[in-house]
């Protein structure tokens, strides 16, 4: 699921759409619920105070009244309603109160005597638990006739449930005494209102953001397919199919998008295919001129023998350009052979000669070729050999060739200073790392080591003789067998090469032995906490992508 977040773009605008509409509709519908609870609330308080206030004002005629005066009794209609109830004035207020309320679910009422606190009047079995401390206090503290207010729950004698209401409580002047008179105004009907509006705004709500999010998906869809498409374009492109262009529709920004991308794949088809026949041409010239070379360097090489077998008979100035005319043809004959190999692999000719061989021998042989090179250069060797045979399958005369033209670079470019020449094996593969301690390799320059013709100081005069195709050769040889050739260097630090094969031919190598950055320099580094050594290309070497053998 994170992989295809990350990977769509219409996925994470619907998405953020949807969790912003989400919050934008909870919110607006959050308020407009408060206020509209507000709203109701407030209207059925000033309902509530003015029939309160008007009950009060009733109730203050039969407070005020003696037990022996009935001529002072009211007769309206809730006099005639109470002359046959008790005498006492509060009884009589009691019956005008559940008279006028008509039915509990309108209001009820309790009064309550301040002489006896623990005597009340209640019409509609209404329970006096209802009333809250808090109000009681408020009454009893307030001035005569001033009301207070506060929502209660409502219980009813029998009943097992509460009811939300509203409680307005006042103080009322009698006679001998005063009394409290609470009024209980029922909320269930706006609760059921409120209720209903409640589930209405969910409902409108979630339509609405089911309703934002298609269309968000259709938008990003119109803006997000074009995109795929020239996404998968792009791929394909890159795959080589370079015939691969876009459909364009329409002149907006999509359409001079898509009519860019063929132009681009146009030119860049157009590029490739010049460079595939300059590099043809290039490949073909140099195939042909090395052929070309060989019958010449023949005759030529029949002659300078026999003037160099003969150079004791000529005087001393002869003798010398017989020497060296010798030596410029062997040279010479290099030359064409790196040629004529590299010419091989462009055909695709080249073949292996396996053969099952102790790596140490093969170290052996080309560490003997170099010495007489090394003693020249004042280098010495340093050979890590393990003590079991490291046995392998390969073609020992290219493997032979890779490791000199190894050992002839260590040789140039250390500076005089010993080269460590390193042999390692495990269950699946064989190495061999070789390590000078010369200026070593800028960043960057570790990737073209292995480039036809490619030298690293083109100020430097060669001391050495080649073509610069000695890297380049030993790579192809090194992928020939199914393995690495990799190089790591720092300047001042010096450089080092491994060259990974697997035992068995045509096996597949997943890991190296020995580690291409040299231990002393991992474990300064380990030590100050840098871990940024200069790889070169893997060619496939899952140790330089987080694999198990990661430098």
């Amino acid at each position: 699921m994170r992989r295809v977040w990350r990977r769509s773009l219409q996925l994470q605008v619907v998405t953020s759409t949807l969790v912003i509409s989400v919050t934008v509709v909870a919110v607006l519908g959050v308020y407009l619920m408060q206020r509209m609870i507000t709203s109701v609330v407030q209207g059925r308080l000033v309902a509530a105070t003015a029939e309160a206030t008007a009950d009060r004002v009733l109730i203050s005629g039969y407070l005020n009244q003696s037990i022996d005066d009935p001529s002072k009794q009211s007769v309206n209609e809730s006099d005639r309603v109470a002359k046959n109830a008790s005498d006492a004035p509060i009884d009589r207020a009691i019956q005008a109160l559940a008279a006028r309320a008509g039915s509990p679910d309108r209001y009820t009422a309790i009064i309550r005597d301040t002489m006896m606190p623990g005597e009340y009047r209640a019409t509609y079995n209404i329970d006096p638990r209802s009333i809250p401390a808090s109000l009681q206090d408020k009454v009893r503290k307030s001035d005569i006739n001033a009301a207070s207010s506060v929502p209660v729950s409502i219980y009813y004698k029998g009943a097992t449930a509460s009811v939300p209401g509203l409680a307005i409580g006042v103080r009322v002047q009698g006679v001998p005494t005063t009394y409290e008179l609470y009024h209980f105004f029922p909320l269930t009907e706006e609760e059921r209102m409120l209720s209903s509006v409640r589930q209405m705004l969910v409902v409108v709500g979630a339509g609405l953001v089911l309703l934002l999010a298609a269309v968000a998906y259709l938008v990003t869809r119109q803006v997000v397919t074009p995109v795929r498409l020239a996404r998968q374009a792009a791929e394909r492109l890159a795959a080589g199919r370079l015939d691969e262009r876009l459909k364009v529709r329409g002149e907006d920004d999509l359409a001079r998008l898509a009519t860019q991308f063929n132009e681009m794949a146009a030119n860049l088809a157009l590029k490739i295919h010049q460079l595939e026949e300059l590099s043809q041409v290039q490949r073909k010239f140099v195939s042909d001129v090395s052929h070309e070379l060989r019958t010449p360097l023949t005759t030529v090489r029949m002659a300078a023998d026999l003037l160099y077998d003969n150079r004791e008979d000529f005087d001393p100035v002869i003798a010398r350009a017989a020497e060296l005319m010798q030596n410029q043809l062997e040279r010479f004959e290099s030359m064409l052979a790196d040629l004529l190999e590299i010419s091989r692999y462009d055909a695709g000719a080249a073949t292996l000669d396996v053969d099952s061989v102790d790596v140490r021998d093969v170290v052996l042989r080309a560490v003997a070729d170099s010495e007489a090179l090394a003693e020249r250069h004042s280098t010495r060797f340093d050979l890590r050999l393990p003590s079991e045979p490291c046995m392998a399958e390969m073609d020992s005369r290219r493997v032979e060739r890779i490791l000199r033209n190894l050992l002839f670079n260590a040789i140039e470019h250390g500076e005089g200073k010993d080269v460590i020449v390193t042999v390692g094996g495990d269950r699946d593969s064989v190495a061999v790392a070789v390590r000078d301690h010369g200026v070593g390799l800028k960043p960057g320059e570790e990737n073209m080591v292995f480039d036809r013709f490619w030298r690293a100081d083109p100020s430097r005069a060669r001391t050495i003789g080649g073509t610069g195709l000695g890297l380049a050769i030993s790579r192809e040889d090194a992928m020939l067998h199914g393995g690495w050739l990799q190089a790591w260097g720092s300047p001042g630090e010096g450089s080092q090469f491994r060259l990974s094969l697997p035992r068995v031919a045509g096996a597949e190598l997943r890991g190296s032995p020995l580690s291409l950055v040299p231990p002393e320099i991992e474990m300064r580094r380990t030590w100050r906490g840098h871990m940024t050594p200069v790889l070169s290309p893997a060619l496939g070497d899952p140790g330089l992508n987080g694999g198990p053998h990661a430098e």
